[in-house]
């Protein structure tokens, strides 16, 4: 980390600072006389400002951290998925990818102005508390959430395992505010996760797109030709996204190679183009995609890209809607920048930005039952008055009553596998399309 200055000489550091950090978002404007007159304008404002509060502001500050101010500042202005990382956050932005870090299991963002749940993540404490998909997150530890980054809403869940967190939930159709305390763990995904329905239906779940899950889903789908399963289904629910090279490389084992999977077009207007390069010919089999408001980003690459070309049914509901690439951009001094720096589109030229992609066939699931007053929380420990929230949901991995290949059936998601009805749904569609493949005239 970068020594304080002294305070002869520490008003120059900023303007060097926020220089360089122009010099990054604004590349060869540098070049052109226009833009860089104005810039220079700005950055005297800007050391005025800085100047003022160092001789007039009540109370001493660093000028680091009027700096660090400054840029998320900035990065606010622009959108919600922009923003400035410590070197702290830049660190476990790189852990994250590889599927481990510390926190309560929440992928989240902004919807319509507030911050929201996207989806929790399998198997961690939030996800078994029954935290959802689509929940709204009003305060973390009694402060609201109003005007934090989405960045600095992940530092204030992250933490050490053990450690407690306080979320208040607000859900729709649920008039009362939800308190969920929360142990914070280490958070380990397990991406790809698979199963034999009704003995020959191939069930893959993928819970985030990693650096690892093209190559773990190609040794499932392999097991799974090798039993001569004729169906498939790819369950992208509560995905809230991850790598996009990833969601090509999981494309490209479904359409196949030189297929258009996803572009993105930036400010300039340029194309950049994503074409598969499956090694092996596919077979053609009947499949079905599972979605629902928790699909984001890269499921929603995937899902469009499987419906556009014809090769998927989509079912479910309509997915997260967040169609926008960001970049991340290392700085310096060990920080960096997450920049949205285009938007995708898919094969057939949709923009998903907001409206997300659209089932084929709609099925809502079976909704759930808010626990009453007085009733214990994730961690069997009874609420306050007023804080209400939902029964622990099975962990994925617990058993049910449901029969696979003779044996239990895996509870994947929020729902034991017999109150799934979207999951149902995909099988029965399995079902009556393999009927009507046999049916011959006579």
């Amino acid at each position: 980390m970068e020594q304080e200055r002294q305070h002869g000489s520490w008003y120059l550091g900023p303007i060097i600072v926020v220089a360089l950090l122009l010099g990054v978002l604004i590349g060869k404007g540098w070049e052109r006389t226009g833009h860089a007159t104005e810039t220079y304008e700005e950055l005297k404002t800007f050391s005025e400002v800085l100047t003022q509060i160092q001789k007039h502001y009540v109370e001493e500050v660093k000028a680091k951290d009027l700096v660090q101010g400054a840029i998320r500042g900035m990065l606010s202005t622009l959108d919600p998925h922009s923003a400035y990382m410590t070197p702290e956050m830049y660190k476990e932005i790189q852990v994250e990818t590889k599927g481990e870090f510390g926190g309560v299991g929440i992928q989240i963002g902004i919807k319509d102005n507030r911050l929201a749940v996207i989806a929790p993540i399998e198997g961690t404490p939030a996800q078994r508390a029954g935290i959802r998909a689509g929940d709204f997150i009003t305060k973390v530890n009694e402060e609201t959430t109003k005007d934090l980054t989405l960045m600095d809403a992940v530092q204030k869940m992250r933490g050490p395992k053990g450690t407690k967190v306080s979320l208040t939930i607000q859900r729709d159709g649920t008039p009362d505010p939800l308190v969920f305390t929360l142990t914070r763990d280490i958070i380990k995904i397990e991406s790809v996760r698979s199963k034999v329905l009704e003995n020959n239906i191939a069930y893959i779940r993928l819970t985030q797109f990693q650096e690892s899950t093209a190559r773990d889903l190609s040794r499932v789908l392999k097991q799974f030709r090798e039993q001569k399963l004729p169906s498939t289904i790819l369950d992208l629910r509560n995905n809230p996204g991850g790598l996009l090279t990833s969601a090509v490389e999981v494309s490209e084992q479904f359409v196949g190679s030189g297929k258009l999977i996803v572009y993105i077009k930036g400010r300039d207007g340029r194309k950049d183009e994503y074409v598969s390069r499956a090694k092996e010919q596919l077979e053609e089999y009947p499949m079905i995609v599972l979605v629902n408001e928790g699909s984001a980003s890269a499921s929603e690459i995937v899902a469009g890209a499987l419906q556009d070309w014809g090769r998927a049914v989509v079912i479910g509901t309509t997915t997260f809607g967040k169609g926008s690439v960001q970049t991340i951009l290392p700085l310096a001094d060990g920080s960096g920048l997450r920049l949205t720096t285009a938007k995708y589109y898919t094969p057939k030229g949709r923009s998903i930005q907001t409206t997300g992609i659209a089932p084929d066939i709609v099925v809502k699931p079976q909704p759930a039952t808010v626990a009453k007053l007085g009733d214990k929380d994730g961690e069997g420990k009874s609420q306050k008055p007023k804080e209400t929230t939902q029964p622990a949901l099975p962990r994925a991995g617990d058993e049910t009553t449901s029969k696979s290949n003779g044996g239990p059936v895996e509870a994947f998601g929020d729902t034991p596998l017999e109150e799934d009805v979207q999951l149902q749904k995909a099988v029965e569609l399995l079902k009556t399309w393999k009927i009507f493949k046999e049916l011959r005239p006579l």
